[in-house]
């Protein structure tokens, strides 16, 4: 039985990585709620953040020993309040990190790219780079330009030959 339970752990302690909800300082959770508990799970950032709000709102207990008991800090604390109060639970799960869409690959630089390329097969990403930061001022890495023209050229074979460029591509009208 301890073989199966301990491959229930690690198994639960990889998901909980992959989720990026595993808790980096949970050797240092001392809270009673997680000693010697089936339930309470000290590696779960989410358990353990909850719970330490819980201790500070219900239970009236300073910010600072909450934050510390629950191995956070208080930074931790109010950035995780301020998402439980804004979104409840689902407030603190992690954020997907980096930019949230293309922030500099918009449909003019891709229609400069792609007349470049058209122009110049030949003509690598890095020199791609160097005239798009000539042309719009933006520093691009040259692997964003070729997952962009990657995407572009994969959205024109799903189109069919001789179809206009896809939407993300298209100038707006007006």
């Amino acid at each position: 039985m301890t073989n199966q339970r301990g491959s229930s752990t690690n198994q639960k302690q990889s998901r909980l990585k992959e989720r990026r909800t595993l808790h980096p300082n949970a050797a240092r959770v001392n809270d009673r709620l997680f000693k010697g508990s089936d339930f309470f799970d000290r590696r779960d950032l989410i358990q353990v953040k909850y719970e330490m709000l819980r201790r500070v709102r219900v239970d009236g207990s300073s910010i600072t020993s909450a934050a510390a008991a629950f191995g956070l800090s208080r930074p931790s604390f109010y950035e995780a309040q301020a998402a439980f109060a804004q979104d409840g639970l689902l407030g603190l799960l992690p954020k997907k990190r980096g930019p949230r869409r293309r922030h500099k690959l918009r449909p003019p630089v891709i229609a400069f790219l792609r007349e470049a390329r058209a122009a110049d097969p030949s003509l690598a990403s890095v020199e791609l780079a160097t005239r798009v930061r000539d042309r719009f001022g933006l520093k691009v890495h040259p692997r964003s330009i070729e997952r962009a023209l990657a995407r572009e050229g994969k959205a024109r074979r799903r189109l069919g030959p001789g179809s206009p460029p896809p939407q993300s591509a298209r100038r707006p009208s007006g």
